[in-house]
């Protein structure tokens, strides 16, 4: 029976299922049920009950959108602006916690110090920036016609509250810092740390030396060490996910149309008077130089511009991919000054990449609908799997993708999600399963346990191996004769440093160098990579009544710099924890 002939058939049933459910439709209208369902969230977000609205950040990724454009002079990637929307939403989130914490702690700013920044002796360097004359004075006259004039009145506003909030900003700085203080015994002893030197003889034991059929464990051993080091087996969110790909490649079609965008300039190339302003008004992918260069360092895929008469403009060149055309400027000996204008083959907006994104559309809603893998099946795509970690944006498989991962944090298991325009590619993906942050179980880590467990038995071994050869061998010398290992030198070592010539990495072998007397040897040394044995053969330690008043100072900025930063990541961290942050960005921004 055909699909009509159903329909027909069924008539009566189908009238009756619509005069119901307008019935109910007509209902729920009446008592205002969509609007409150369909007006959904009004802000980008919440902290803690005050919003963060969609326009400051609109304006917050503008900033950063425009700064890139002006640093790079590029267009920003899909990828790239992924980042800064996600930077503009923390910075937000950011300041309204640290605005927060300033009321809790009472920190304001008066009107009389509002006045006191703006007319006062020593004003706020806004001010007098605007209104200082040639000798770095204030123009009160200037200051006081800006400030009565009505028609600043709007302006005015927004100075005062941006002072407000500037100062406000500083005696939080200020409150933070105070206690952050550097002590003098903290100067001294940085001093000398940095300024204290060493040379030694030592011998090296290395881990490694102890091979696999030395080393004996049980059952009980790998357990212990899971029970007491379990934050080496912590493991963030992640995510494991199908997805399929189109590929934003330029087709030989947008080659072709590049090719002629170039072409359409050659007239207007070769008559441009200034030609740094020419390359800049029509967005040249190459910048002008204005330099002249030596015919001999002219690049090779450059050399064609030789050739050519001075004004003369050359047949479009294809260089690696991208079409370029060369403007000879002026001879000079054996020098040439000259202009490139070139374009990069990009994907055209609306024939390919409008293109990629309806089919990627396309294939998102009919997936939800008749399964990922049969649609896929259908269209001849590939189904590729990966995984991703929380807070780690390169994804295998994917490369970098803030963006793909933002859209895992959010789906559900098995739901699809929207198309993801990437930097080369459009993907769909699937969430097929999340793990939640925690410590991995035994089972799944008992390899890596297995490792940890066999090196700590290597440092064991080699240690008592040392030091039972110590116990009769007491000079460096006979030690090395009967390890049958030659005796390394290292000059000038710092205190403060990290790592010895010739052995690598080794903080805790520096430190116990510093604790001998000039001449003394040392016992057994547990490093990061093998069993020390050292001997002190010069020490030549600092002497903090030597240091400057320069010295000192240098040293206590740094010292407090990196206080501050520290603490400052750790703060915000902690009021976030304490925080209540709803973020609506998946419900307004599309």
């Amino acid at each position: 029976m055909g699909v009509m002939e159903k329909m027909r058939n069924s008539t009566a049933s189908i009238l009756w299922i619509l005069i119901f459910s307008f019935g109910i439709l007509w209902v729920l209208a009446d008592v205002d049920f969509f609007s409150g369902i369909t007006q959904g969230p009004t802000n980008l977000g919440v902290v803690n009950g005050e919003p963060i609205t969609l326009e400051e950040y609109n304006n917050r990724v503008s900033f950063y959108t425009e700064q890139f454009a002006q640093q790079t002079n590029q267009a920003m990637t899909p990828e790239m602006r992924a980042l800064y929307e996600n930077q503009a939403w923390e910075d937000l989130v950011a300041a309204r916690l640290i605005q927060q914490k300033m009321n809790d702690i009472g920190i304001t700013v008066t009107d009389n110090e509002l006045i006191e920044m703006i007319t006062g002796d020593n004003p706020d360097p806004f001010i007098r920036q605007q209104f200082a004359d040639s000798d770095g004075n204030i123009d009160q006259i200037a200051l006081r016609a800006a400030i009565d004039a009505p028609e600043n009145s709007q302006a005015w506003i927004m100075i005062e509250q941006q002072l407000r909030d500037n100062r406000r900003q500083q005696k939080m700085s200020n409150f933070i810092s105070s206690g952050l203080r550097v002590s003098n015994a903290e100067i001294r002893n940085e001093f000398i740390r940095e300024n204290s030197f060493a040379d030694i003889s030592f011998l090296r034991f290395p881990f490694s030396d102890i091979t696999d059929d030395e080393i004996t464990f049980t059952e009980e051993d790998l357990r212990r060490y899971y029970r007491n080091n379990p934050a080496q087996f912590e493991r963030s969110e992640s995510y494991r996910f199908r997805f399929v790909s189109w590929d934003k490649t330029p087709t030989s079609a947008d080659t072709i149309n590049t090719i002629n965008d170039v072409e359409s300039l050659r007239e207007a190339f070769q008559m441009a008077e200034n030609d740094s302003l020419f390359l800049l008004r029509n967005q040249s992918d190459t910048p002008y130089r204005g330099s002249f260069v030596s015919i001999d360092e002219v690049r090779d895929e450059y050399r064609p511009v030789i050739d050519l008469e001075i004004g003369e403009v050359s047949e479009v060149i294809m260089i690696n991919g991208n079409p370029h055309m060369f403007k000879l400027i002026e001879r000079r000996g054996d020098e040439i000054r000259f202009a490139v204008l070139s374009y990069r083959v990009i994907a055209d907006p609306i024939a390919t990449i409008d293109r990629l994104a309806e089919q990627a559309e396309e294939f998102g809603f009919y997936a939800a609908s008749d399964g990922f893998e049969r649609e896929a099946e259908m269209r001849e795509l590939e189904v590729r799997e990966a995984t991703a970690t929380k807070g780690n944006p390169f994804i295998p498989g994917l490369g970098q993708s803030q963006a793909v991962l933002d859209e895992l944090s959010t789906l559900r298991r098995n739901r699809i999600s929207d198309p993801i325009e990437l930097n080369d590619q459009f993907v769909v993906i699937q969430l097929l399963e999340r793990t939640e942050a925690g410590t991995r179980p035994f089972e799944e880590v008992r390899g890596q346990v297995e490792n940890f467990v066999k090196t700590e038995k290597r440092r064991e071994i080699m240690y008592d191996r040392v030091r039972e050869l110590l116990a009769s061998n007491g000079d460096l010398e006979s030690l090395a004769e009967r390890a049958e290992k030659e005796i390394q030198t290292a000059e000038g070592i710092r205190m403060g440093g990290s790592n010895i010539p010739g052995a690598g990495r080794e903080i805790k072998v520096i430190g116990s160098i510093f604790s001998l007397e000039q001449g003394q040897q040392s016992g057994p040394i547990r490093g990061e990579s093998a069993v020390f044995i050292v001997r002190a053969d010069e020490i030549d330690m600092a002497n903090p009544e030597m240091m400057s008043s320069t010295q000192r100072q240098d040293i206590r900025n740094r010292l407090e710099q990196q206080k501050f930063v520290a603490f400052n990541q750790v703060f915000i961290d902690r009021l976030r924890e304490g925080a209540n942050i709803q973020d609506n960005r998946r419900r307004l921004i599309r």
